[in-house]
């Protein structure tokens, strides 16, 4: 039967049922959200006269449960106004309104019994056929089942999400015995393509796949760490970004989640794996035992690993040193293992480096990763059949950029076994007979396809629900790289369509990035149908170089900086003005070029989390890439059949001032960054392939190289003096300094056309020679080599 997702019930409304409702909210589906009705009053409620019987009062813990979520940061709402469409209720009043709804979801606390109490209040109600899932991320699914009708079985599966539902993409998918396989099929496809997850198949096993090999690879570093005396500082060190792995590395992390839920998890997993040769790992050491005696659970009880303080007025973070039990001042730890990788900018390059180190990092590094790798290899075939699932589960569960078997391959497999074979860490048989066969790596790439090692087969088949995907890594190796230089590269993607990537540090847009978009532009134009610029960079792009502006602009070069705007303002045009449609993807962050580059594209698809925006005032200068052009056209073709509404006009004024960014794709379209029609991927593992389908539809559509523009309403005297009165005003009350007011200023004379004694039409060129007038003007202000040499030391905006 085909199967519509239009309605979802989740059950229980605490954390994870909450943010998992507003997540089925964000890709425009209906939700009922209920909770159970409060055993007693609150003595607020007493004083308001209030009874049991009260809506308010039967609601109250539904009610409080949604509102803390909303207010919660990170937002779990793409847009504040998504909140409209969950309805709330509590289980007596409202289970029954669950016969419309085409998925019942619970997510009550884990306990058993009170699940199977949830179970058979939802089987009286539910309309048969319908999907109902648990997101227990602990108790076997199957166990749930008992005295449950045939339906009920056939339909219920286990849905696994994690915390925070918005951000972690993955979704375990824990089918029983009994599930339905339409069922199995049909989550596994609707969590990749709707709610834009990696939906990892899992067995029926403690803690699935994700929590199984995360808890052991955290508690692994943990025993790693006592054998060879490092402290909490030189772990966060050693395991954060250097290994691909999230800022907050594993202590950092550990207080972020909690204390609580790792115990939890890995006491667990000790219980019920009484067969694991790893048991004894998951056997917490009595430093994590003090710390729960003391209450000391992370950020949620003030302190854990680490502790907030004041000093002199200002914050110091200190770090717990597990001998003593005291906190001490936070250190910086070096390396000579981690000093030597920095010259490695590519992560699967770094880890030969990083294992093959002679100092205390090299020896960390060799006993947890081989440990890992050990642990992995023997989960197979118990929690799962296919080792790509493993990889997939914790990169996407615990953030880290490429999973154990794929950090495998990166050292050599048959050379590691040997190394950790001396080091007793021996592999599962299965490995050495994959090596026997002739198949020397876990992973390899055959036209464009990233395939993994079978082990029943002894063949590498692709990686099944990745075929729509487009990965340019995998491309490269393909040999479909038609071009290139030292910050970008032009990749073909067949049908027509060639992409140009970044490849420069942060993305930043230097001019060697410049070159590959006209270059990229060029041969579309000669040879292509059109042109996708996107990458799979942790983000699209941080703007400018704003090394080389501050080093120009330093040594007085004001030629060089003119000719270098005027280039990027070309380059922005030549994306606005080609004879072949330019699609940009942007993910993540995509600030200042980034976002004016996007602002020029004849369509933007944006990943769901795109956080973009003109942040220029912060380093002192206004948008001067076409920008602060853009915006004034923007707002001119709003009204095109009237007066620019000044309202308007100061709203995009305003953004940029404030150096305002959106926090997702749908709030940069109330910024009037995107446009209503550009496109928003939820899975950022399908933006690269929905921007080459967009790209296809402009060209199939017979586009035309639109032409510049001449008719660009601007208000002149009349906005600057608007402007102009507001921005005083916020200097008088010494909300901004002076500096501030003269940005402020110039960005006013832009956006209005400059000194003109009327509303006027004027064209782009026009205004793209203002804004690089005044972009300048104020690189040859002290104060604005201030901001931006502060940037540049210390990654933080200076406000002076």
């Amino acid at each position: 039967m085909k199967r519509n997702i239009r309605k979802v019930a989740v059950l229980g409304s605490g954390i994870m049922g909450s943010r998992i409702a507003c997540h089925f909210a964000n890709i425009g589906v209906e939700v009922l959200l209920l909770d159970i009705v409060p055993f007693e009053l609150t003595d607020a409620e007493k004083k308001q006269g209030l009874t049991k019987e009260d809506p308010q009062v039967r609601n109250r813990i539904v009610n409080d449960a949604f509102q803390s979520t909303l207010k919660g940061k990170p937002a779990s709402l793409y847009h504040k106004d998504f909140a409209k469409r969950i309805t709330l209720g509590n289980f007596d009043d409202d289970m029954h309104k669950i016969k419309d709804c085409d998925w019942v979801l619970e997510a009550v606390v884990e306990r058993l019994d009170i699940k199977k109490q949830v179970f058979e209040n939802v089987e009286k109600h539910r309309t048969k056929g319908t999907i109902i899932s648990s997101n227990t991320s602990g108790i076997p699914i199957h166990m749930m089942l008992e005295d449950r009708s045939e339906d009920f079985q056939k339909h219920f599966i286990g849905t696994h999400f994690f915390n925070p539902p918005r951000y972690l993409k993955l979704l375990e998918i824990i089918p029983t015995p009994k599930t339905d396989q339409s069922i199995t099929d049909f989550l596994m496809h609707y969590g990749d393509l709707y709610l834009g997850k990696t939906t990892v198949l899992c067995k029926d096993t403690p803690a699935f796949i994700a929590n199984r090999v995360g808890i052991y690879a955290i508690l692994k570093v943990v025993d790693s760490m006592q054998k060879l005396g490092l402290n909490i500082d030189e772990i966060d060190k050693l395991t954060g970004p250097a290994i691909g792995r999230p800022k907050s590395a594993t202590f950092r992390t550990s207080d972020v989640v909690g204390l609580d839920t790792l115990i939890k998890v890995a006491n667990g997993l000790y219980d019920n794996l009484p067969n694991d040769e790893s048991r004894e790992t998951f056997k917490l050491p009595d430093v994590i035992g003090k710390l729960e005696e003391n209450k000391w659970l992370g950020d949620k009880t003030g302190q854990g690993f680490y502790k907030k303080t004041k000093k002199d007025g200002k914050t110091e973070i200190l770090t717990l040193d597990l001998d003593s039990m005291e906190y001490k001042p936070k250190t910086k730890p070096k390396f000579a293992t981690l000093e030597a990788s920095k010259q490695v900018s590519n992560l699967k390059d770094r880890f030969p480096v990083l294992l093959g180190g002679k100092d205390k990092a090299g020896e960390f590094y060799r006993d947890s990763f081989y440990g890992l790798f050990q642990y992995s290899s023997n989960r197979i075939p118990e929690i799962s059949d296919e080792l790509y699932r493993i990889d997939q589960a914790i990169c996407t569960g615990f953030g880290w950029e490429i999973g154990p078997f794929e950090t495998w391959d990166t050292l050599g497999v048959k050379k590691t076994v040997e190394k950790m074979e001396e080091a007793g860490y021996k592999p599962n048989q299965w490995v050495y007979d994959m090596l026997d066969s002739g198949a020397d790596s876990f992973y390899r790439v055959e036209a464009g396809q990233k395939q993994y090692y079978d082990i029943d087969s002894k063949k590498y088949v692709n990686i099944p629900g990745t075929e729509e995907f487009i990965i340019l890594e995998n491309l490269k190796e393909s040999g479909k790289e038609i071009w290139s230089n030292a910050e970008a590269g032009i990749i073909d993607l067949g049908d027509g369509i060639i992409n140009v990537e970044f490849r420069s540090k942060s993305n930043t847009l230097g001019g060697g990035v410049v070159e590959a978009i006209n270059k990229g532009i060029s041969m579309a134009e000669e040879k292509y149908r059109g042109v996708v610029i996107s990458n799979e960079g942790s983000n699209f792009s941080l703007g400018a170089n704003l090394g080389m502006v501050f080093m120009f602009a330093i040594e007085q070069e004001y030629d060089e900086l003119d000719f270098m705007i005027r280039q990027f303002q070309q380059t922005m045009m030549r994306a606005r003005y080609s004879a072949v449609p330019v699609v940009v993807a942007p993910h993540n962050m995509a600030l200042g070029g980034g976002c004016e580059l996007s602002m020029h594209a004849d369509h933007i698809q944006a990943s769901a989390e795109t956080y973009i925006g003109l942040v220029e005032v912060g380093v002192g200068v206004i948008p001067g890439g076409g920008g602060t052009k853009e915006n004034a056209l923007r707002v001119a073709d709003r009204f095109q059949d009237g007066d620019v509404e000044l309202n308007a006009l100061q709203n995009a004024y305003m953004n940029i001032a404030m150096a305002k960014v959106a926090t997702s794709a749908h709030e940069a379209i109330d910024m009037g960054i995107l446009r209503p029609s550009d496109g928003i991927s939820v899975n950022r593992s399908r933006q690269i392939a929905d921007a080459k389908q967009a790209a296809i539809r402009l060209a199939d559509a017979g586009y035309t190289m639109p032409v510049q523009r001449e008719d660009i309403k601007v208000q002149g005297k009349t906005g600057i003096a608007l402007f102009k009165a507001g921005v005083n005003g916020m200097k008088m009350g010494r909300y901004i300094s002076e500096h501030d007011q003269k940005i402020a200023d110039k960005l006013a004379y832009v956006m209005c056309g400059g000194d003109l004694s009327y509303p006027q039409e004027v064209s782009e060129q026009y205004l793209l020679d203002l804004e690089r007038e005044a972009f300048l003007s104020l690189l040859g202000e002290k104060k604005t080599l201030e901001r931006i040499q502060s940037v540049l030391q210390g990654g933080k905006p200076l406000r002076n």
